[in-house]
């Protein structure tokens, strides 16, 4: 799977054009090409997934305030949203290797400064460079393999990829809950001080083992469209967080001079002769449809999977390693069913099952809004996220086939890349939008400090709960919305 922070996604959604490159490496490399492309997956996707474990204790630990915890989530998925198509144009124009090697030594060096941070504004700005690090290395990673792998091959080896990355989805909150309620609330520092040795590891592999590193020198680049996306995300990202500082009221003045800037960048891109993103793709309704459908789900789990922990560690006194298995089901559905999925889509089509995984995901969230006062990890958390993994299962695959299926094959990778780069950007704004909204809601109800601090203050469980509920809510609404327009807009290929 593919990880913006916390949110996992198809792990085939950043698949590149097709095209083997002979003389990339030899046949005898590939294998070690293979090796360094899923360990620089693994340290982004445990990041991304041991982040929202470790946010109590990063917060405990350097005395942050609730905006500041956002930050440690959006300051990475920034950067990821507005570059990571960028990203991989930028790997085509100057060597796919080289900005593959220099994604994960950027990624490593602020992984290093994330690990001795002794402020939150310090880890905020690291997380920026792991974000930047990452958008350089994540469209590389399967790009890699389709230029070392013959068409003959490379199905296999990216279903190794693939498998590698689920368990290293499922293992990222466990490693991370376990080194947190046994080796106390600082060991969120080794969660990423580990990416050094399996970086460096990585890069030897990747500079070593290629041969032939070709560059596209006349491939043109948008940078306009860089720098319009990167502020306008910036300052939309800015204005929502504004709300959490307590008064549950958006910056709208900066949050609109950001949305102004968006439709200046979407302009752009209409006008460009080599855009980011080719609007005329979203002629297509089926391909509109799918990655509306994926706003609105991936805005839902992400607050889902965001806020979550903080409640049950923060406000329930759960552990983190228990706290982890909140997110086991994910992966272990989305693990067990994608072949057979995968099937049923060719049968009936990606739409009904789309639809009907929205709905389960919905009821899951309406599962945890209702049952928040019992307070009851195991017997009510544990079964309404099994039940949003099942539901997600059936939501993941689909997606991808409606957006493959809906352009021709030469346009496949930039249509998946830009499904990818809409979900991280829904998981943006959910975590800057809707901390304002959890905030206002816990000292509405009497919560004596502040959402997801750790405090043992009267009231401040029931405040958290009740906060975490009106999330919930909504997150249900909206991933009813998605079903519905699933059912109605997105046709069989």
């Amino acid at each position: 799977m593919v990880l913006g922070a916390s949110t996992p996604t198809n792990p085939l959604a950043t698949l590149p054009e097709p095209g083997h490159v002979p003389g990339f490496c030899t046949p005898e490399a590939r294998p070690f090409v293979l090796v360094s492309a899923i360990l620089a997956s693994a340290i982004g996707f445990i990041d991304g997934t041991v982040v929202a474990i470790a946010l109590p204790a990063m917060r405990d630990t350097l005395d942050a305030s609730l905006p500041q915890a956002q930050w440690i989530n959006n300051g990475y998925l920034l950067p990821l949203s507005a570059l990571i198509l960028f990203g991989g144009a930028l790997g085509d124009r100057l060597g796919l290797a080289r900005v593959f090697a220099t994604g994960i030594c950027l990624f490593v060096l602020a992984s290093m400064i994330c690990a001795i941070s002794p402020t939150a504004e310090i880890l905020i700005a690291a997380r920026v460079a792991q974000g930047i690090g990452a958008a350089l290395m994540v469209p590389g990673s399967l790009a890699l393999i389709a230029r070392a792998y013959p068409p003959e091959e490379r199905g296999r080896a990216i279903g190794i990829w693939a498998a590698s990355a689920a368990m290293t989805t499922a293992l990222g909150p466990i490693i991370g809950g376990l080194a947190l309620s046994f080796g106390g609330p600082e060991m969120w520092r080794v969660i990423f001080a580990v990416n050094l040795p399996l970086g460096g590891i990585a890069v030897w592999l990747i500079l070593t083992k290629v041969a032939q590193d070709p560059a596209q020198s006349g491939q043109r680049l948008d940078w306009p469209g860089v720098i319009l996306t990167t502020l306008g995300l910036a300052l939309i990202a800015v204005g929502l967080t504004d709300a959490s500082q307590g008064s549950g009221t958006p910056n709208w003045s900066v949050t609109a001079i950001g949305a102004g800037i968006m439709i200046t960048f979407l302009l752009w891109e209409g006008r460009c002769t080599h855009p980011m993103i080719p609007l005329a793709l979203f002629k297509n309704p089926t391909f509109a449809a799918a990655n509306g459908v994926t706003a609105l789900i991936y805005f839902a789990l992400t607050t889902m999977l965001f806020f979550l922990p903080m409640t049950v560690i923060a406000g329930w006194g759960v552990s983190e390693l228990a706290a982890s298995a909140a997110f086991a089901p994910l992966s272990i559905f989305i693990t067990l069913m994608s072949g057979w999925v995968g099937k049923l889509v060719t049968r009936i089509g990606p739409g009904p099952l789309i639809g009907i995984g929205a709905a389960l995901v919905g009821l899951s969230f309406a599962g945890l809004a209702i049952t928040m006062p019992e307070q009851n990890f195991w017997y009510r958390v544990i079964p309404c996220t099994s039940l949003m993994g099942f539901g997600m299962a059936l939501v993941v695959t689909p997606l991808s086939t409606a957006i493959m299926g809906a352009v021709s094959d030469e346009k496949s990778g930039t249509a998946s890349g830009i499904n990818n780069a809409v979900s991280r950007m829904a998981g943006l704004i959910a975590v800057a939008s809707m901390g304002g909204l959890a905030g206002a809601s816990y000292l509405a109800a009497g919560g004596p400090d502040s959402f997801g601090a750790l405090s043992d203050g009267a009231g401040h469980a029931s405040a958290m709960s009740s906060a975490f509920a009106q999330l919930a809510w909504i997150t249900a609404a909206l991933t009813a919305v998605g079903s519905v327009c699933a059912f109605v807009f997105i046709r069989k290929a």
